[in-house]
This record gives C-alpha cells, structure tokens and sequence, in this order.
C-alpha cells in the first residue's frame, strides 16, 4: 500500500529494522535518569538522521528499537553514530558512569538486525521470476 511508504527526493521505501544492543558488559546501568537521558538522545541522533522510531525499549542492560532507515544511510552507519554519541555523551553528563566503564567504552561490541516488511522471501523471488518472463535472466540465477 502505497500510503505506508516513506518519500525522499528521488526515493520511495519501507525499510524497517529491529536493532538491539546491550551494555558493556551486560551492566545493569540504564535506569533512573540514566535510562531516560539514553531514551532521549536516542530519539535525537534518529531525528537527526531522519530515522523514524517506530517504537522503542530502554532496559537496564539493552537497548530495543525497530526503526525505518532510510536507503541513504547503512544500518551498521546508523547503530555506530547512535552508539558512539550516546556513549560519549553519557560519560560526560554522568561522572558516575566513568568510574564503572574505564577505557571509554559503554556499549558492547556489535549489534543485533534483523529486518522487517509485508513481503516475503517467497514473493520477491515469484515477482522477480515473473518480471523475467520476457528475457532469459538466468545469469543471475545462483542455483539453477
């Protein structure tokens, strides 16, 4: 339905993404004030990149968000600035979490993704047979 996707300029898209990312060491830390400053600089480097949240969860030890990324920018672009901002910015607004993360880092390595969207992998593959119903598009077959 076209009413679902998101316009840019030169590009129509339904890119949503599950993302999922925990604390160094799976400390308990991102509660209280901590947890919402979290929530909150979350919600501003996505505005920023013009990521919309779709709905998102700041636990003690993780972070869940399921977001639309526009095709302009990587996901792995997208996690890197929200991880590396949010770490910087909450070690300078909570001293306290300096003392329990030395070395600077906050967040653990890496990151959970999984896509999501209205179409299967099934129906990709059956529309893109069908389109190829005019030319032989064998070369692009992986397994004949």
């Amino acid at each position: 339905m076209m009413q679902y996707y998101r316009v840019t300029s030169h590009t129509r898209f339904d890119s949503k993404y599950h993302l999922i990312w925990i604390t160094k060491y799976r400390k308990r830390i991102l509660t209280g004030e901590i947890g919402l400053r979290t929530r909150d600089i979350i919600r501003q480097i996505c505005e920023r990149f013009g990521v919309d949240i779709i709905r998102g969860n700041v636990s003690p030890d993780h972070v869940h968000i399921f977001v639309s990324i526009s095709p302009h920018y990587s996901v792995s672009k997208i996690v890197q600035n929200i991880k590396g901002r949010s770490s910087r910015l909450l070690q300078q607004e909570f001293p306290q979490i300096r003392r329990e993360y030395w070395g600077r880092h906050f967040w653990g390595i890496g990151f959970f993704c999984v896509t999501s969207g209205n179409v299967t992998d099934e129906m990709i593959m059956q529309y893109i047979e069908e389109q190829g119903n005019q030319q032989d598009d064998e070369i692009f077959q992986v397994n004949p």
